[in-house]
């Protein structure tokens, strides 16, 4: 079990009170998500023009938080940004002290966060022949993604073909810092929760909806976003609210050794 928590930001010139006002969020909603996963924590920006910045730490959101490099990143958002991810992690393969097993992670120009576990990681890395920079078995997501890059997109029909191969659990966020404007959810057999602002124009998301009903409860203008399991919701940064969403297909399996 992990926690995801994050902000999709539609094209906006926002002021930087807005900006603030939107990072306060995030922190809060990294913050509650501690309990998800307490062994790390780490958080990353892109940018329209392929700019990013990746924070992470095997520490708990609290103390995460605190960090002066963790402000540093947050102050680096502005009007270029797309997407701001925020991972906290519950270790299962992979010590949390290799710090390149915790996420978000990049896997060549793909960066992205995961909960679940893939079973058959292993395999698939060497069925495709990927480069693994890490224990974790999440990179092979992320590994997927770039692979199914073509002419400096990710092929979905390419990539979707490659996850049906994959066994366990899945939800997770990514983009390309090819394509930095295109923000992929999946949304498979572990939780996930979207709010959507239109004047804002950002998409605000987390595990459990409790956390953004404890964040959002004096807030206005914010509405639920439905996603239903087994989606694959492709965003735009040039406008966010028409978005694209297809089916999710993989071997879900609950446990190991458990027929899906």
């Amino acid at each position: 079990m992990c926690g995801l928590a994050g902000v999709i930001f539609g094209k906006k010139r926002r002021r930087a009170e807005e900006r603030e006002y939107l990072a306060w969020l995030f922190t809060r909603l990294l913050v509650m998500s501690e309990c998800r996963g307490p062994h790390a924590t780490g958080v990353a920006w892109l940018n329209r023009d392929g700019e990013h910045r990746l924070f992470k730490r095997p520490a708990r959101a609290g103390q995460f938080v605190t960090d002066k490099a963790y402000q540093e990143v947050l102050s680096g958002i502005d009007n270029r940004t797309t997407i701001l991810l925020g991972h906290t992690r519950w270790r299962t393969r992979g010590d949390e002290r290799i710090n390149r097993n915790n996420h978000p992670i990049r896997a060549g120009d793909v960066i992205g966060t995961h909960n679940g576990t893939i079973y058959n990681a292993g395999y698939l890395f060497r069925r495709f022949k990927l480069r693994r920079f890490a224990q974790v078995d999440s990179e092979l997501l992320f590994r997927l993604a770039h692979n199914a890059v073509r002419d400096d997109r990710i092929d979905m029909e390419r990539f979707r073909a490659r996850l049906e191969l994959c066994r366990g659990q899945l939800t997770a966020v990514l983009a390309s810092r090819l394509d930095p404007e295109t923000i992929l959810v999946l949304k498979g057999n572990k939780p996930l929760e979207l709010r959507a602002h239109r004047r804002y124009r950002v998409v605000l998301y987390a595990s459990d909806p409790a956390f953004l009903d404890a964040v959002l409860t004096d807030e206005r203008g914010w509405r639920e976003l439905p996603v239903p399991a087994m989606s694959m919701v492709v965003f735009r940064h040039e406008d966010l609210m028409e978005f694209s969403r297809e089916s999710l297909e993989f071997i879900a399996q609950a446990k190991r050794g458990k027929a899906p």
